[in-house]
Formats: structure tokens, C-alpha cells, sequence
């Protein structure tokens, strides 16, 4: 075949968790920066290692994303040395909060701190927080890109890369599966950019004269799997069975025995959960002790360039090739990448492959290589590649054909094999079979994007898990379009047909298509309808509301067909009011004419799709000309959490009602809808209802949101006598986002059912109760309103909470920054550092001198490990500043963490130990920073910040007295210190001690730094 070869280059409180959130790993940020003299990437290169170095980096959308991972992490950590580190985008804003009423950007900083103590656990110090709001729930990952700033925020994922250098990216799921969390599907996109842009010198070519290389991490990993996997020690041996076939799934079990910390990883991951107390984690029961019970984690390889050993090696398989060498493998670093012209290939079709090989940290020898694929497989033989030294490339161009029986839709992985002297290494590329030609519905928008954003990646294997869904309401007839693709190399006639479940009819039969050529698309119509209206909809029907559908293509090239899935959802036609309702919570027949709508069936908990005798509903709907009205009548068997009236938000968390209108039945996300979120009394029992609306076109209290909207509840005035409540509401149509459409109004009604008092629902039931209905308006039901005219389409656009906590006011980000020099927020770090000079104490008034690199606005935090003490913010312009602090109880040991901002966004960070004195001056070692590794002879710079008398100064080192080999003078202090004068070197931990008398007030001030010697 032909070969073308080229070369080239448990529970605990909210002050409990700020308490250790501040301390973890924040030793190293009790220190004092002077690096105004260099340039970021010359302080890249002088500070501890430089920016930090990482092996592997989790990528995640919220704090809590990564809690699945950190049993792995931290055994990667304990027996393999590995450093992880965590980018989280957003601070959780948009969450819930089970243990107090902060929400916005002071919830953000409560749970950035329950982050650090989590993550802690895995011995994790490092979390990267980009400030991006975190808004609310959502399917959409357009929307969250769209609200995160896109483009922006990819580059500072990409800075925080290079920065950090990991080999190992771990992220959330990619693909746009049913279900999946819309802000955790576009960190993983995200994530999957970063992973491709980082060592892409063309994208944000400005990193580098920031400091920040381009990086080539080596692998991406998806944290989960689609399939099954044994739990227990002998489920990473036996292997992971995928869904998809091409899939390579690593594992690692989580009953592992930590030496360290004297007990199982599955119990310390479970102490890192409860870390997340907002989230009403720290309630969750200990996961069990029996072996064989103890769960696995499993990872997905996304991509890798490096080589991979057998998943079902050990517990850190998915590192070897990647973090760790392969014992008997091609030295740690070589890169095989595997890259097929297309994903497709048809039967009998020839497929051309480039595996690019590139040299690790040291000369690689000659060698050659070879592609393996299933039996039929057509594959060359093996192909040469040359020695190449330190960093260089080789690329080697082979053709391999399928063979002219392959089934379409199989999936496979074609796989290279490097070997070298003596050893060799294997990469892949996943591959599908195609039919000729084949035909599919037209994807929804959000899928067709992601399909867009894969293909041009040239990553389509992660379209494989995509749901091919459309729905159908009860009783009614779509159109249905269908797109028909040549895979062939040749112009392709044929047609199309569907094959329905009873129930359901197509017309035509099938459609015909001609001429069309290869590569070409072309879009084909059926008119679907339901004629069975007996049948169950939503997920009362069989296999949870997914109802087959066939598409059959026809061509030359033989017959292809692909499985799609049809949601058959419920319809209501809403009657005119007799008489208009008044709103007083009593139902009259004549205000509600029509049969009552059922809410009663299980969408989220236990059995999906059938009934509890704990909770129950009907509904009934009707209208006049401006308004809707509804009546719901809820049977529930114990009141749940009562919210005081100022929690009145996220209603989901207790006992509610939520009624959703999407006006026109097309919104691609609930942004272009409304949801109505009630609580049946907020206080008391006897208390007002809590009324609002979540994670629509408008969040907020109806009252500023929804004006005109009416609510009345008749229950119970106490607990001992409640049975449910009777709910009446009036809407107002002009609240809605959009003129109404009269023959499809998008419609549910959804009753979240809480008997606990811990701010958690149990379970959740409604109409159309498809699983991730919330996020999904077409899923909902359908309602026509005769008699209301259609207006057309005057959409209102999404008015979306945009605030988020930032890590210029975050003490715990700020101190970490000061330390790994990754700047804050992952924002571009100012072209010199801002040197923090000095932070004196006297009485409960803390004195902060700064040198600024240029005009900007400086933040000065006293943080004592628990809270902040006090904080100053001040617009400064280039040079000295002063900031004065006022902070009560603030004790020598305390932190005073500073962050700059430019006006155009440029970040810097620095922090110091308070020490104490009259306030008209101290001391400050400028370096070594605190807890630095620095060569021996070990340079020394101390400065006065206002005059020392005569004398007073003294230096130990050790407990050594090494005054004398300082040279003093009126601003400060240096000297290079040796073994002869007491340094420990070798690695060893050093202690300087620096003290001085101010000249005016003759206060004693002292300054301390912990070094670590060469």
C-alpha cells in the first residue's frame, strides 16, 4: 500500500469550611514578592519550579464536578507521586445553598472554599477559578459558552495549560447526551480545545510573551464511562464493557488503603463530598465497606498522542505513556499520533491514515511502524521511520480499505504501533462503518452545533453517544425531514423509508432521491402522524417513553439503516373560561371546564414512569384573552422544609409547584421561556406563598419578574392536619417571552415533593415526564388555545444573572496565585508584578505598601485562615501606595493577601505574614519567597520600608546568628548565605529570621521566610 514519508518539526459548618478551605496549601502564600525587576517569564523560571507544574489538570464547570474523580486523583497522588490540579470555570453561583441564604458571588466564595477542602483530600492544592457566572441549570451548551464568554474564557483555559503544563487533561462528558448538564458539556468542549489549542503556537499567540509556552498535554480522559463495569478490586481486571466498541475505558478502584491517611479511599472520598455542605452533600450516608461493593471510577480516553498500555493493567493505566513510563515501552514523552482522513469509511473503501511520530526529551532510534485493525481488514506492511533527535517529528502516510462486507455502524479502532530499539508503543483512532449512503432526522439545533463544532476538531467518534430524538404530540401529525448523506466515492440514486411502531403512520411510504454525489447531503420530508391516542406518553410509555423509528436508505451501495428515537408527548386542548376564575384557591366547575390534566406520574426517583401514594396531582387549565389560569389540586403526605420568606428562590428544593410555558413551542433552551416556580406558604404554615421563576427568560420574585401574576393556596394551618394544598394562579400572557402560538404552547406541570427538613426534594412527578425534561421545552407537553390569536413571534431575549464571584476578591485565590504564579482568574498577568512591600500592624489598623506596576485598582485582604478581617480597595496609579486596613483581631501570622487590575483586565497577586508595630514602618524579606528551593550560595534582599536605628538590625538563620554577614544600608539589607553560615542545603528545609527597631517610634518589627536549599 502506498507510503508517503516527510519529516518535520461529614457535616460541618460554613465557618469550618472557610476555616480549612484558607489553609490548605496555602503555607507557601505567607510570603513576599519582589520580582518587579523581572520579566513573567523570567519569574516563571525563578519562582518554586516556576509556574506550577502539574501532571494532571481537571477541567470541570462547577466546585463539586470533580468529586467523582478525587478517589483517583488522590491515589495517583499517594502511590505515584502524580500532582493534579483543578480548573473550575464557574464558582457555583447559580446553585442551591442547604446551609444559609448567601447566593451570587458571596455563595461563590462559600463554595470555592468547600472546593479546597475536598480536593484536599486528594492532595490537590491547586484550584484555578476563571470567574465565569454560573447563571442556572441548562441543557444548552451554546447558552453557557454564549454567558461565559466564549472565545475569552477558552483563553484563559488555554493560559491556565501552559502555565501549569499537565500531561493528563481529565474532563466532564463532551457530547450533547441526553441529560448531560449543558455547563458541563461545554467545560469539556472547552476542555477538548484547550487540550488541541494549548500547543498550537498560532492560538493566543500572546502567552508567550506573558511567559507561557506553548504546551502539548498527551492525553484527555472523559471522567465516566458509557457500558458496565464490575464494582469491587477485580473490576479494573476484568475489564470495562463500552457501549461503543471503539472505546478504551481505564478504571481505578476507590477501596484502595491509604497508608497515609490510615483508612480507604472510598472513605476519604467520602469525607471530600461532605465537604460540599451547600450542596446538601454533608447529609449523604457513608458509602459501604464491603470490597466487593466499593465502587470503580472509570475514564474514557477522548484523544491520546501518547502511547497506552492495557486498561485493566492497575489503577494508574490511563497515566502510563501519558504521566508514567511503560515498562518495556518507548521512552515517557514519544508522541504516535493517529489521524484518519475522515471517520466514515464505507465498505471495499480505501482510507488514507497520517501517524505523525515525534522524539521525547532525548533522541529516539529508528524504528518502524505498524497499523492493526479487525479481521478483513486490508492494512500495509510496516512502514520505516528514521531516528530522530530531541523534539523532532516524522510523518508516515498508509492506506488501509475496509472490507466489502463490513456492517455499517460498526464501530472500531485502527491502531499504530511504534517500535524502537527495544521498545514499542500503541496508539488508535476510533473509525465507523458507513452505509453508502445513509439517512438520519434533522438534528435539533443544539445537536446539529455540536456535530458542527466535532466535525471540525475532526473528533466525530464523540458524536457516536448522540441522542437522534425527535417529538411527536399525542394525537397530531410533523413534519419530519430527513437528511440523506453519500459516504460513497460515487453519485448514489435511491430512497428513503420509516419504519414506525404501531400506533403511528408515515406518509409517503418512502421518498425517492437521484444524482447524489459523493459528500453530498440532500433533505427528504414525511408527514408523521399519531394515530393510536390510547397510547402512553412521556415515560408511562414503554422503555421510558422511547419509541423506535427506522430510517432505511436504499442506494447502489446496498441498504443502510439508522435507529432513531421518537418521544411521544401529551396534548391538551384549553377551554375558554365560562366565567372568569377568581383567584382565591376554591375550584368552580365553570371556571375550569375540561378534564383535569394528570401531574401525577415519577420523573425523578423511584419507580420513573409510575405513581407514589406520597404525592399526587391534577391540573386544569383555561384562559380569557389576556390571561392563563390554572387550579392544582396536590395530594402530599408530610410538608416538607418551610423556606423563610427571604429564600425565596430555586423552589425546587422543598415542596412546589412549577408551571412551564414555552409560548411557541420552538425555544432551543428555557431562556426563550417561562417557569414558575410556588411554594405553597414560605415561614409558616400560614405564611404567604413563595412565588418566582427559575432558570428562565426572566429568574427573580414574580413580583419584579412577572407583574400580574396571581397566586392563592388553600391548605392546612398546621402539619399535624396537611394532605396537600389547592393552588390557583393566574398568568398574565404578556409576561411570557414570546405571543403565544394557538396550535402549540409548550406546556408542564411539575410538583416537587420534599419529606425531609434538609432543603431536598425526594422526588419529583408531572405531565410530560421525560427524563431531562427541565432543560429540554421540547419535550414538554403541547396545549392548543382556540379562539387566542396568533400575534407572531415577538421574542423577548433571556434576562440572565451575569454577576459572579472573581478571584481578585477571593483571599484563598489570591494566596495561591502569590505562590504557583498562575495569575489570577487565568487572566493576563500584568507586564510586571505588583511588589508588595510591607503590612504592619498597630492596634486593629493594618498599613499595606505596595509598589504597583501601573494604574489600576489594588485589593488588600487580612485573612487569619478563617474569614477575612478586613479589606481595602483603593485606585492606585503606577508606583508606591498605601492602603490602610482596618482590622479587628488581626494578630502577627495573619495574611494580607493583595491583588492589581488594570482597567483592561491585567492581574497580579502577592501576600505576606502581618507583622506587628506602630505602623510607621517594618521590615520585609523580599527574598527568598517562602518556601522557595533556591541554590546555594542563597541570595537574600530585605527592605526597610521606613528608617532602622542604628544597630537594631539582626539576621539567624537556623537559630544562627548571621548579622554580620549582611551589608545594611538606609532602604534594606542583602547577603549570599553558604553552608559555612548555617544553610542546610541538600533540599532541607531553611529558617531566616529577620529583626529591626523603627528609628522614630523604636518599635520592634520582625519579619520570618522558610526557604528550601539545593
Amino acid at each position: 500500500m502506498g507510503q508517503t514519508p516527510s519529516s518535520t518539526c461529614a457535616g460541618m459548618s460554613r465557618r469550618t469550611v472557610l476555616k480549612a478551605g484558607g489553609t490548605l496549601g496555602l503555607a507557601a502564600a505567607m510570603s513576599t514578592f519582589d520580582w518587579s525587576g523581572l520579566t513573567p517569564a523570567e519569574q516563571a523560571l525563578a519562582a518554586p519550579g516556576g509556574a506550577k507544574k502539574l501532571n494532571v489538570l481537571f477541567i470541570g464547570a462547577h466546585p463539586d464536578d470533580e468529586a467523582s474523580t478525587l478517589g483517583t486523583l488522590g491515589q495517583w497522588n499517594e502511590f505515584h507521586g502524580m500532582e493534579a490540579g483543578v480548573i473550575t470555570i464557574t464558582r457555583g453561583e447559580g446553585g442551591g445553598n442547604a446551609v444559609g441564604l448567601e447566593e451570587g458571588p458571596p455563595l461563590g466564595l462559600l463554595r470555592e472554599a468547600e472546593e479546597r477542602i475536598a480536593v484536599g483530600f486528594a492532595g490537590i492544592e491547586n484550584v484555578f477559578n476563571l470567574d465565569a457566572p454560573d447563571f442556572w441549570y441548562t441543557a444548552s451548551a451554546p447558552l453557557s459558552a454564549q454567558i461565559w464568554g466564549g472565545e475569552a474564557v477558552l483563553n484563559r483555559i488555554v493560559r491556565v495549560v501552559r502555565a501549569t503544563r499537565p500531561d493528563v487533561i481529565v474532563t466532564m462528558n463532551p457530547s450533547a447526551t441526553e441529560g448531560n448538564h449543558g455547563n458541563h458539556q461545554q467545560a469539556a468542549m472547552f476542555a477538548v480545545e484547550a487540550y488541541f489549542a494549548a500547543g498550537d503556537p498560532n492560538r493566543f499567540p500572546e502567552h508567550a510573551a506573558e511567559g507561557f509556552e506553548p504546551w502539548q498535554p498527551r492525553r484527555i480522559l472523559r471522567a465516566g464511562a458509557t457500558g458496565s463495569g464490575a464494582s469491587g478490586p477485580g473490576g479494573v481486571a476484568a475489564g470495562y464493557t463500552p457501549r461503543v466498541a471503539s472505546d478504551v475505558v481505564f478504571g481505578c478502584w476507590n477501596g484502595t488503603y491509604s497508608e497515609k491517611n490510615g483508612k480507604l479511599w472510598s472513605q476519604l472520598l467520602d469525607q471530600a463530598r461532605w465537604a460540599y455542605v451547600t450542596q446538601g452533600w454533608a447529609d449523604r450516608a457513608p458509602t459501604t465497606t464491603d470490597p466487593e461493593r466499593i465502587s470503580n471510577s472509570w475514564y474514557t480516553v477522548i484523544h491520546s498522542r501518547s502511547p497506552l498500555v492495557d486498561p485493566t493493567s492497575g489503577g494508574e493505566a490511563a497515566l502510563r505513556g501519558a504521566a508514567l513510563p511503560i515498562s518495556g515501552g518507548l521512552p515517557l514523552g514519544t508522541l504516535i499520533e493517529v489521524r484518519p482522513e475522515r471517520f466514515e469509511v464505507v465498505a471495499g473503501q480505501r482510507l488514507e491514515v497520517a501517524v505523525t511520530v515525534t522524539a521525547a526529551g532525548k533522541k529516539l532510534p529508528a524504528g518502524f511502524l505498524t497499523l492493526s485493525a479487525p479481521d478483513g481488514w486490508r492494512v500495509p506492511g510496516r512502514a520505516k521511520v528514521p531516528a530522530l533527535k530531541e523534539g523532532r517529528s516524522h510523518t508516515v502516510t498508509l492506506e488501509v480499505t475496509a472490507p466489502a462486507d463490513a456492517t455499517p455502524g460498526t464501530q472500531l479502532r485502527l491502531e499504530a504501533t511504534l517500535t524502537a530499539a527495544n521498545g514499542s508503543g500503541t496508539t488508535f483512532a476510533p473509525l465507523r462503518v458507513a452505509g453508502a449512503v445513509e439517512a438520519t432526522i434533522t438534528p435539533l439545533e443544539e445537536i446539529q452545533s455540536f456535530r458542527s463544532w466535532t466535525k471540525g476538531l475532526n473528533m466525530k467518534h464523540l458524536d457516536v453517544l448522540l441522542p437522534e430524538l425527535f417529538p411527536l404530540g399525542q394525537g397530531r401529525t410533523r413534519t419530519l425531514d430527513i437528511v440523506v448523506e453519500n459516504f460513497s466515492s460515487t453519485t448514489q440514486s435511491g430512497s428513503v423509508s420509516l419504519t414506525l411502531p404501531a400506533g403511528f403512520e408515515a406518509s409517503p411510504a418512502s421518498v425517492p432521491y437521484s444524482g447524489l454525489a459523493a459528500g453530498a447531503t440532500t433533505t427528504v420530508s414525511f408527514e408523521v402522524t399519531n394515530t393510536d391516542t390510547t397510547l402512553p406518553t412521556a415515560n408511562r410509555g414503554p422503555n421510558g417513553g422511547s419509541w423506535p423509528v427506522s430510517v432505511v436508505a436504499t442506494s447502489s451501495g446496498g441498504t443502510a439503516t439508522r435507529e432513531v428515537v421518537m418521544n411521544l408527548v401529551p396534548s391538551y386542548e384549553v377551554q375558554r373560561a365560562a366565567t372568569t376564575p377568581v383567584i382565591d384557591g376554591v375550584r368552580d366547575p365553570q371556571e375550569y371546564p375540561g378534564d383535569p390534566i394528570p401531574a401525577s406520574t415519577i420523573w425523578d426517583g423511584s419507580p420513573a414512569g409510575g405513581t407514589s401514594d406520597s404525592i399526587s396531582c391534577d391540573a386544569w387549565i383555561t384562559h380569557d384573552d389576556e390571561n392563563f389560569y390554572l387550579f392544582i389540586s396536590v395530594q402530599d403526605d408530610i410538608r416538607g422544609t418551610i423556606l423563610p420568606v427571604e429564600d425565596n428562590k430555586r423552589q425546587r428544593r422543598t415542596d412546589s409547584v412549577e408551571i412551564y410555558f414555552d409560548p411557541r413551542g420552538d425555544a432551543p433552551h428555557t431562556g426563550y421561556t417561562f417557569i414558575g416556580g410556588i411554594m405553597p406558604s414560605m415561614d409558616s404554615m400560614t405564611g404567604a406563598p413563595g412565588v418566582g421563576r427559575d432558570r428562565d427568560n426572566w429568574q427573580g420574585e414574580a413580583h419584579i419578574t412577572a407583574p400580574g401574576m396571581e397566586v392563592a393556596v388553600v391548605m392546612a394551618d398546621n402539619e399535624a392536619d396537611y394532605t396537600g394544598y389547592d393552588m390557583e394562579v393566574k398568568i398574565p400572557f404578556d409576561v411570557l417571552p414570546d405571543n403565544i402560538d394557538p396550535q402549540h404552547v409548550g406546556f408542564n406541570v411539575v410538583v416537587n415533593d420534599s419529606d425531609t427538613q434538609n432543603k431536598a426534594a425526594q422526588r419529583r412527578v408531572g405531565w410530560s415526564t421525560f427524563p431531562g425534561m427541565r432543560a429540554d421545552p421540547w419535550r414538554w407537553g403541547i396545549l392548543t388555545v382556540p379562539g387566542v390569536p396568533d400575534l407572531g413571534s415577538q421574542r423577548k431575549e433571556p434576562i440572565i444573572p451575569d454577576t459572579a464571584a472573581r478571584s481578585v476578591e477571593s483571599p484563598q485565590s489570591i494566596l495561591q496565585s502569590a505562590t504557583d504564579l498562575v495569575p489570577l482568574g487565568g487572566f493576563a498577568p500584568t507586564a510586571k508584578p505588583l511588589a508588595l512591600r510591607s503590612a504592619v500592624a498597630s492596634g486593629d489598623t493594618i498599613t499595606v505598601k505596595v509598589d504597583a506596576p501601573q494604574s489600576g485598582t489594588v485589593r488588600a485582604y487580612v485573612w487569619d485562615g478563617t474569614e477575612i478581617l478586613g479589606s481595602s480597595q483603593q485606585q492606585v496609579g503606577s508606583g508606591a501606595a498605601t492602603l490602610t486596613v482596618t482590622a479587628p483581631g488581626a494578630a502577627a501570622g495573619a495574611t494580607v493577601a493583595v491583588s492589581f487590575e488594570t482597567s483592561t483586565g491585567a492581574v497580579s497577586a502577592a501576600a505576606t505574614a502581618l507583622t506587628t508595630g506602630s505602623g510607621a514602618g517594618g521590615v520585609s524579606i523580599v527574598s527568598p519567597a517562602q518556601d522557595q528551593q533556591v541554590s546555594v550560595p542563597v541570595s537574600v534582599s530585605v527592605a526597610f520600608d521606613d528608617a532602622i536605628a542604628a544597630g537594631s538590625f539582626t539576621a539567624t538563620l537556623n537559630g544562627r546568628d548571621v548579622t554580620k554577614r549582611f551589608t545594611v544600608t538606609s532602604s534594606g539589607a542583602t547577603a549570599s548565605l553558604k553552608p559555612g553560615d548555617g544553610v542546610r542545603p541538600g533540599g532541607n528545609r531553611n529558617e531566616l529570621e529577620i529583626r529591626a527597631t523603627t528609628a522614630g517610634t523604636q518599635t520592634s518589627v520582625t519579619d520570618r521566610r522558610a526557604f528550601y536549599a539545593r
